[in-house]
């Protein structure tokens, strides 16, 4: 790791703490100021704007030629190669009804390729992080996907699109193809840690529809330098991403369909 890319984590980390610490003040405890964006399944609350405020005010003061894509703001142009990918609270309606799933997920690119991801669970403590080249880590300690070559005892996890009430291209067919193959299926509400824990070997697989950039920038890093295989089976459905250990991805993937459901 160069100096540059030891300060760039270490402070990474600290806003992710930062901002964590944020949402454990608000959480549980009502006067969210919920609003809806798309739809009443795609919602923000006080905790997801207090959030992204202190990170990017961050990156503003101490990295100002660096770009920056985030949920909520959008898309800052930089004058360098640097660009932060955040989604500063990830699994908002989780912490909207009190629900313990949800992180702040920090992606840092260098030349578009993403160099170091950080995504920090606050109300459960977990803090994970990678450097590009050198492994994954949970709190500290090195993290590896799962061994597991057996279907049968695959536990999985996936998720289900915004417009799911609209659009009949909306994971289900894929839930009926996988689920009855699998140990169990899970949904966790927030693709950052059900990526997270496939690297870690807590699931053995995930996949959604529908995802953007500041959803997967950072444990799409994390699960990768874990040993995890991911890929993007659909071009039509913004980021449509299946993250699995090496013994389950070829099984997992014939069961996926790459076409728009009927």
């Amino acid at each position: 790791m160069n100096t540059d890319t030891d300060q760039l984590l270490l402070d990474a980390i600290e806003w992710a703490r930062q901002a964590g610490n944020i949402q454990l003040e608000h959480f549980r405890k009502g006067n969210l100021d919920i609003h809806s964006k798309y739809n009443d399944a795609d919602i923000v609350t006080i905790a997801d704007r207090a959030s992204e405020e202190l990170i990017i005010g961050n990156i503003n003061r101490h990295y100002h030629t660096h770009a920056i894509l985030s949920e909520e703001s959008g898309e800052k142009a930089g004058t360098g190669t640097y660009r932060w990918v955040i989604d500063p609270l990830d699994g908002t309606t989780n912490f909207s009804s009190g629900l313990p799933g949800f992180a702040v997920s920090i992606g840092i690119e260098y030349g578009g390729e993403t160099i170091i991801g950080v995504v920090y669970a606050p109300y459960l403590g977990e803090l994970f992080h990678a450097v590009k080249g050198e492994g994954a880590y949970l709190n500290g300690n090195p993290i590896h996907c799962s061994d597991n070559t057996l279907l049968g005892r695959a536990v999985m996890s996936t998720g289900f699109p915004v417009d799911k009430d609209t659009n009949p291209d909306n994971n289900l067919p894929n839930v009926a193809r996988v689920l009855p193959h699998v140990r169990g299926l899970r949904r966790l509400g927030s693709a950052a840690i059900d990526i997270c824990y496939v690297a870690a070997g807590f699931l053995d697989a995930y996949w959604e529809l529908n995802l953007h950039r500041w959803d997967v920038s950072a444990a799409l890093l994390i699960s990768q330098e874990a040993g995890a295989i991911h890929s993007f089976f659909r071009t039509d459905r913004e980021i449509s991403v299946a993250v699995a250990s090496p013994g389950i991805y070829p099984q997992l993937m014939p069961l996926l369909s790459t076409e728009p459901a009927k």
